[in-house]
């Protein structure tokens, strides 16, 4: 199957949202170690979320269901904007790498409301 494309692999929220994903995990990667556990695990979960609910709703085969999935994406991205927030401000992530996760997150989300928008004016 390799050089196949997935059908959500071609949706550009899903594209962000995946590379948003990796950026997470380079950063993480350097919080406190007491934090595994908690806000490092609570900021990956969310941004994988983000993803996951995009591809599942994908998945559904219904353009209701898609929607109600991406409104579930867009839940999860607030999710991790308070969670970068926070991070921040506990010291965890320098104002560089805040300011570099932020400008993605709110890229995915300008686009996760275009295809939203877009969907509902389909149905």
């Amino acid at each position: 199957m390799q050089g196949k494309t997935k059908t959500f692999q071609k949706i550009v929220a899903w594209q962000l949202a995946h590379e948003f994903v990796q950026e997470v995990y380079k950063v993480t990667i350097e919080f406190p170690q007491e934090e595994i556990y908690g806000i490092t695990s609570q900021i990956r979960r969310a941004s994988i979320s983000i993803a996951t609910n995009i591809v599942e709703g994908r998945a559904r085969g219904s353009t209701k269901d898609f929607i109600r999935f991406l409104h579930m994406s867009r839940g999860s991205l607030e999710e991790v904007e308070y969670l970068l927030i926070a991070s921040r401000d506990l010291g965890y992530i320098s104002a560089d790498n805040y300011n570099t996760l932020d400008s993605k997150l709110s890229r995915t989300g300008a686009v996760l409301n275009g295809l939203i928008r877009s969907l509902r004016l389909k149905s």
